[in-house]
Protein backbone atom coordinates (compact mmCIF):
# COMPACT_ATOMS: atom_id res chain seq x y z
CA UNK A 1 0.00 0.00 0.00
CA UNK A 2 1.52 3.29 -1.10
CA UNK A 3 0.51 5.17 2.07
CA UNK A 4 1.98 2.60 4.48
CA UNK A 5 5.04 4.79 5.27
CA UNK A 6 2.72 7.64 6.28
CA UNK A 7 0.67 5.31 8.46
CA UNK A 8 3.83 4.07 10.20
CA UNK A 9 5.06 7.61 10.75
CA UNK A 10 1.76 8.72 12.27
CA UNK A 11 1.49 5.64 14.47
CA UNK A 12 5.05 6.09 15.74
CA UNK A 13 4.04 9.60 16.84
CA UNK A 14 1.08 8.31 18.81
CA UNK A 15 -1.56 9.23 16.25
CA UNK A 16 -4.54 6.88 16.00
CA UNK A 17 -5.57 6.37 12.36
CA UNK A 18 -8.97 5.54 10.90
CA UNK A 19 -10.07 5.15 7.27
CA UNK A 20 -13.76 6.14 7.02
CA UNK A 21 -15.49 6.39 3.64
CA UNK A 22 -16.17 10.01 2.77
CA UNK A 23 -19.85 9.59 1.87
CA UNK A 24 -20.78 7.13 4.62
CA UNK A 25 -23.66 8.86 6.46
CA UNK A 26 -22.93 6.86 9.63
CA UNK A 27 -19.56 8.53 10.18
CA UNK A 28 -19.41 11.09 13.00
CA UNK A 29 -16.67 13.37 11.72
CA UNK A 30 -16.67 15.37 14.95
CA UNK A 31 -15.18 12.35 16.70
CA UNK A 32 -11.90 12.94 14.84
CA UNK A 33 -9.24 15.55 15.50
CA UNK A 34 -8.65 16.09 11.78
CA UNK A 35 -9.42 14.76 8.31
CA UNK A 36 -6.70 14.15 5.71
CA UNK A 37 -8.02 13.22 2.27
CA UNK A 38 -6.14 10.34 0.70
CA UNK A 39 -7.88 7.82 -1.56
CA UNK A 40 -11.34 9.24 -2.32
CA UNK A 41 -11.12 8.06 -5.91
CA UNK A 42 -14.86 7.68 -6.52
CA UNK A 43 -15.87 11.36 -6.42
CA UNK A 44 -15.59 12.04 -10.16
CA UNK A 45 -19.26 11.36 -10.93
CA UNK A 46 -20.45 13.22 -7.81
CA UNK A 47 -18.08 16.14 -7.53
CA UNK A 48 -20.60 18.63 -6.15
CA UNK A 49 -21.57 16.26 -3.33
CA UNK A 50 -17.88 15.75 -2.62
CA UNK A 51 -17.23 19.47 -2.35
CA UNK A 52 -20.27 19.92 -0.07
CA UNK A 53 -18.97 17.10 2.13
CA UNK A 54 -15.57 18.80 2.37
CA UNK A 55 -17.20 22.11 3.31
CA UNK A 56 -19.38 20.49 5.96
CA UNK A 57 -16.62 18.45 7.59
CA UNK A 58 -14.16 21.35 7.53
CA UNK A 59 -16.64 23.38 9.60
CA UNK A 60 -16.31 20.75 12.32
CA UNK A 61 -12.64 19.69 12.33
CA UNK A 62 -9.34 20.67 10.66
CA UNK A 63 -9.47 19.49 7.04
CA UNK A 64 -6.64 19.02 4.50
CA UNK A 65 -6.39 20.35 1.95
CA UNK A 66 -9.11 22.94 2.72
CA UNK A 67 -12.47 22.91 0.90
CA UNK A 68 -11.67 26.09 -1.03
CA UNK A 69 -8.83 24.13 -2.64
CA UNK A 70 -11.03 21.06 -3.10
CA UNK A 71 -13.64 23.06 -5.02
CA UNK A 72 -11.03 24.76 -7.21
CA UNK A 73 -8.82 21.73 -7.87
CA UNK A 74 -11.46 19.09 -8.63
CA UNK A 75 -12.25 20.87 -11.89
CA UNK A 76 -9.38 21.06 -14.34
CA UNK A 77 -10.42 24.56 -15.32
CA UNK A 78 -7.92 25.51 -12.59
CA UNK A 79 -5.33 25.05 -15.35
CA UNK A 80 -6.84 28.03 -17.14
CA UNK A 81 -6.40 30.09 -13.98
CA UNK A 82 -2.76 29.09 -13.65
CA UNK A 83 -2.11 29.79 -17.33
CA UNK A 84 -3.48 33.32 -16.80
CA UNK A 85 -0.82 33.71 -14.10
CA UNK A 86 1.96 32.73 -16.47
CA UNK A 87 2.20 28.97 -15.96
CA UNK A 88 2.93 27.04 -19.16
CA UNK A 89 0.22 24.40 -19.57
CA UNK A 90 -0.55 21.93 -22.33
CA UNK A 91 -2.55 23.72 -25.07
CA UNK A 92 -6.19 23.17 -24.15
CA UNK A 93 -9.64 23.89 -25.55
CA UNK A 94 -12.21 23.76 -22.74
CA UNK A 95 -15.59 22.46 -23.92
CA UNK A 96 -18.68 23.35 -21.90
CA UNK A 97 -21.27 20.77 -20.88
CA UNK A 98 -24.08 20.68 -23.43
CA UNK A 99 -22.06 22.43 -26.13
CA UNK A 100 -21.90 21.29 -29.75
CA UNK A 101 -18.39 20.73 -31.08
CA UNK A 102 -16.93 20.05 -34.52
CA UNK A 103 -13.77 18.12 -33.66
CA UNK A 104 -12.45 18.12 -37.22
CA UNK A 105 -12.76 21.91 -37.42
CA UNK A 106 -11.10 22.42 -34.06
CA UNK A 107 -8.21 20.13 -34.86
CA UNK A 108 -7.66 21.79 -38.25
CA UNK A 109 -7.81 25.29 -36.76
CA UNK A 110 -5.12 24.34 -34.24
CA UNK A 111 -3.00 22.41 -36.73
CA UNK A 112 -2.97 19.36 -34.45
CA UNK A 113 -2.31 15.98 -36.12
CA UNK A 114 -3.16 13.94 -33.03
CA UNK A 115 -5.59 14.82 -30.28
CA UNK A 116 -6.38 13.94 -26.71
CA UNK A 117 -9.73 14.20 -24.96
CA UNK A 118 -10.38 14.07 -21.23
CA UNK A 119 -13.07 15.19 -18.76
CA UNK A 120 -12.83 18.41 -16.77
CA UNK A 121 -13.59 16.31 -13.69
CA UNK A 122 -11.69 13.08 -13.91
CA UNK A 123 -8.87 10.88 -12.69
CA UNK A 124 -7.06 7.63 -13.52
CA UNK A 125 -7.52 8.19 -17.26
CA UNK A 126 -11.33 8.00 -16.98
CA UNK A 127 -13.03 8.62 -20.34
CA UNK A 128 -9.79 9.73 -22.01
CA UNK A 129 -9.26 9.23 -25.74
CA UNK A 130 -6.15 9.45 -27.91
CA UNK A 131 -6.91 9.84 -31.61
CA UNK A 132 -5.42 10.80 -34.96
CA UNK A 133 -6.86 13.64 -37.06
CA UNK A 134 -7.85 11.29 -39.88
CA UNK A 135 -11.25 10.00 -40.95
CA UNK A 136 -11.63 7.16 -38.46
CA UNK A 137 -9.92 9.00 -35.61
CA UNK A 138 -12.06 12.10 -35.99
CA UNK A 139 -15.19 10.00 -36.21
CA UNK A 140 -14.34 8.27 -32.91
CA UNK A 141 -13.46 11.57 -31.25
CA UNK A 142 -16.70 13.21 -32.40
CA UNK A 143 -18.78 10.33 -31.05
CA UNK A 144 -16.81 10.34 -27.80
CA UNK A 145 -17.45 14.03 -27.22
CA UNK A 146 -21.09 13.95 -28.26
CA UNK A 147 -21.74 11.17 -25.76
CA UNK A 148 -19.93 12.84 -22.85
CA UNK A 149 -20.76 16.51 -23.44
CA UNK A 150 -24.40 15.74 -22.72
CA UNK A 151 -23.52 15.31 -19.05
CA UNK A 152 -20.12 16.89 -18.37
CA UNK A 153 -17.53 19.41 -19.53
CA UNK A 154 -14.56 18.14 -21.50
CA UNK A 155 -11.10 19.20 -22.69
CA UNK A 156 -9.41 18.86 -26.07
CA UNK A 157 -5.62 18.95 -26.29
CA UNK A 158 -2.92 17.94 -28.74
CA UNK A 159 -1.63 14.46 -27.99
CA UNK A 160 1.87 14.81 -26.56
CA UNK A 161 3.54 11.72 -27.97
CA UNK A 162 6.64 12.10 -25.82
CA UNK A 163 4.65 10.63 -22.93
CA UNK A 164 5.14 7.19 -24.47
CA UNK A 165 8.92 7.30 -24.01
CA UNK A 166 9.65 10.15 -21.60
CA UNK A 167 6.63 9.62 -19.38
CA UNK A 168 5.31 12.08 -16.82
CA UNK A 169 7.46 13.97 -14.32
CA UNK A 170 6.02 14.70 -10.86
CA UNK A 171 7.33 16.92 -8.08
CA UNK A 172 5.97 16.21 -4.59
CA UNK A 173 5.56 18.86 -1.88
CA UNK A 174 4.65 17.99 1.71
CA UNK A 175 4.05 20.58 4.38
CA UNK A 176 4.95 23.30 1.91
CA UNK A 177 8.43 21.89 1.28
CA UNK A 178 9.75 19.87 -1.63
CA UNK A 179 10.01 16.19 -0.77
CA UNK A 180 10.92 14.11 -3.82
CA UNK A 181 10.35 13.67 -7.55
CA UNK A 182 9.11 10.73 -9.59
CA UNK A 183 9.01 9.79 -13.26
CA UNK A 184 6.15 7.57 -14.46
CA UNK A 185 6.54 5.72 -17.76
CA UNK A 186 3.63 3.87 -19.42
CA UNK A 187 3.65 0.46 -21.01
CA UNK A 188 5.07 0.47 -24.58
CA UNK A 189 2.64 2.24 -26.91
CA UNK A 190 0.35 3.36 -24.09
CA UNK A 191 -0.11 6.88 -22.69
CA UNK A 192 -1.54 6.05 -19.27
CA UNK A 193 1.04 6.65 -16.56
CA UNK A 194 -0.91 5.09 -13.69
CA UNK A 195 0.31 1.78 -12.28
CA UNK A 196 -3.31 0.58 -12.66
CA UNK A 197 -2.37 0.15 -16.34
CA UNK A 198 1.07 -1.34 -15.80
CA UNK A 199 3.09 1.89 -15.86
CA UNK A 200 6.40 1.96 -14.01
CA UNK A 201 7.62 4.70 -11.69
CA UNK A 202 11.02 5.53 -10.24
CA UNK A 203 12.69 8.35 -8.31
CA UNK A 204 14.48 11.14 -10.18
CA UNK A 205 16.34 14.35 -9.38
CA UNK A 206 14.94 17.69 -10.52
CA UNK A 207 17.13 20.26 -12.20
CA UNK A 208 17.40 23.65 -10.51
CA UNK A 209 15.11 25.14 -13.16
CA UNK A 210 12.51 22.40 -12.69
CA UNK A 211 12.65 22.92 -8.94
CA UNK A 212 12.14 26.65 -9.38
CA UNK A 213 9.15 26.13 -11.65
CA UNK A 214 7.57 23.59 -9.31
CA UNK A 215 7.95 25.92 -6.32
CA UNK A 216 6.40 28.76 -8.31
CA UNK A 217 3.34 26.69 -9.26
CA UNK A 218 2.76 25.47 -5.71
CA UNK A 219 3.14 29.02 -4.39
CA UNK A 220 0.46 30.28 -6.79
CA UNK A 221 -1.91 27.53 -5.66
CA UNK A 222 -1.14 28.16 -1.97
CA UNK A 223 -2.42 31.71 -2.36
CA UNK A 224 -5.89 30.24 -2.91
CA UNK A 225 -5.86 28.53 0.50
CA UNK A 226 -7.38 30.54 3.37
CA UNK A 227 -4.23 29.82 5.39
CA UNK A 228 -1.87 30.49 2.49
CA UNK A 229 -0.55 26.94 2.83
CA UNK A 230 -1.07 23.50 1.32
CA UNK A 231 -0.41 20.33 3.28
CA UNK A 232 0.44 18.42 0.12
CA UNK A 233 0.77 19.05 -3.60
CA UNK A 234 1.91 17.17 -6.68
CA UNK A 235 3.04 18.97 -9.82
CA UNK A 236 2.69 16.85 -12.98
CA UNK A 237 4.45 17.73 -16.24
CA UNK A 238 4.54 16.23 -19.70
CA UNK A 239 7.02 17.08 -22.45
CA UNK A 240 5.65 18.86 -25.51
CA UNK A 241 6.80 18.51 -29.13
CA UNK A 242 9.44 21.21 -28.58
CA UNK A 243 10.93 19.31 -25.65
CA UNK A 244 9.56 21.76 -23.08
CA UNK A 245 7.77 20.79 -19.87
CA UNK A 246 4.09 21.74 -19.73
CA UNK A 247 1.88 21.45 -16.67
CA UNK A 248 -0.84 18.86 -17.17
CA UNK A 249 -2.09 18.48 -13.59
CA UNK A 250 -1.62 20.12 -10.21
CA UNK A 251 -2.89 17.49 -7.79
CA UNK A 252 -4.11 18.98 -4.51
CA UNK A 253 -6.98 16.68 -3.55
CA UNK A 254 -6.25 12.95 -3.51
CA UNK A 255 -3.00 12.23 -5.38
CA UNK A 256 -0.72 9.29 -4.94
CA UNK A 257 2.27 10.79 -3.14
CA UNK A 258 4.69 7.97 -4.01
CA UNK A 259 5.98 7.58 -0.48
CA UNK A 260 7.95 4.54 -1.67
CA UNK A 261 10.27 6.87 -3.56
CA UNK A 262 10.73 9.40 -0.75
CA UNK A 263 12.56 7.83 2.22
CA UNK A 264 11.63 10.73 4.51
CA UNK A 265 8.28 11.60 2.94
CA UNK A 266 6.13 9.74 5.48
CA UNK A 267 7.80 11.54 8.38
CA UNK A 268 7.63 14.87 6.56
CA UNK A 269 3.88 14.70 5.98
CA UNK A 270 3.15 13.25 9.44
CA UNK A 271 5.02 16.08 11.14
CA UNK A 272 3.35 18.69 8.92
CA UNK A 273 -0.10 17.29 9.65
CA UNK A 274 0.45 17.19 13.41
CA UNK A 275 1.82 20.73 13.38
CA UNK A 276 -1.13 22.01 11.33
CA UNK A 277 -3.69 20.38 13.64
CA UNK A 278 -2.02 21.75 16.75
CA UNK A 279 -1.87 25.18 15.16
Amino acid sequence: MDDAPLHRSLSSRGVEISHPVWDDPAVDWRSFDACLIRTTWDYMEKQEAYVRWAEEVSSQIPFFNPPEIIRWNTEKTYLRDLAAQGVRIAPTVFLEKGSEVDVAHLMASKGWKQGFIKPVVGATARETLRFSADGLGLEKAQAHLERLLESEAMMLQPYLKAVEKVGELSALFLGGRFSHAVRKVPQPGDYRVQDDFGAKDFPVELTSEQMKRAHSIVTLASERSPTGELLYARVDWLTDDEGELVLTELELVEPSLFFRHGPKAGDQLADALISAVRG
